[in-house]
């Protein structure tokens, strides 16, 4: 299979808000938990693993940060099995920026990688949403939160 014919989920958003306020929503989980996931072991450093949390579902993974280039781009691998994520920030006229989130490195096939490219290609534009949502407005949405209401939160 050729570079061109790999799935990749691919979502985008642009934010009124400066590069490195954006940038930092991403590193830093004092505001990522506000938008994102719920709890980290840490801020996002280049060659550090952290662990996310959503306490409410009852799940956790190790984030292994491979790139980090400020106001720039962020890489992660992340998932089971292992995905690649890639942020990336360009900084627009007027104190806005473009998001772009890029999710490859997919291992499954048929329906599984049609179901894995859908529920990341709705899971990260819900992020973008509530990202926008938070640091333009100030609104924590709780959109990840609600995203499942059939699975029992706890």
């Amino acid at each position: 299979m050729s570079e061109a014919q790999h799935p990749m989920v691919e979502c985008q958003m642009m934010v009124r808000k400066p590069i490195s306020e954006v940038f930092r929503a991403f590193v830093d989980p004092k505001l990522t938990t506000m938008f994102w996931f719920t709890k980290s072991s840490g801020k996002l450093e280049k060659g550090k693993t952290v662990t996310w949390e959503w306490e409410m579902y009852g799940v956790a993974d190790q984030i292994k940060v491979v790139e980090l280039v400020p106001n720039e781009k962020i890489i992660i691998e992340w998932d089971n099995p292992t995905t690649t994520v890639e942020f990336e920030f360009l900084e627009l006229a007027n104190e806005t920026t473009y998001v772009i989130i890029k999710n490859y490195g997919f291992h499954q096939t048929g329906n599984d990688l049609i179901e894995a490219v859908k529920n990341n290609t709705g899971g990260f534009t819900t992020v973008l949403d509530g990202l926008k949502a938070y640091l333009e407005f100030g609104i924590k949405l709780n959109l990840v939160k609600d995203k499942f209401p059939q699975i029992k939160q706890k």
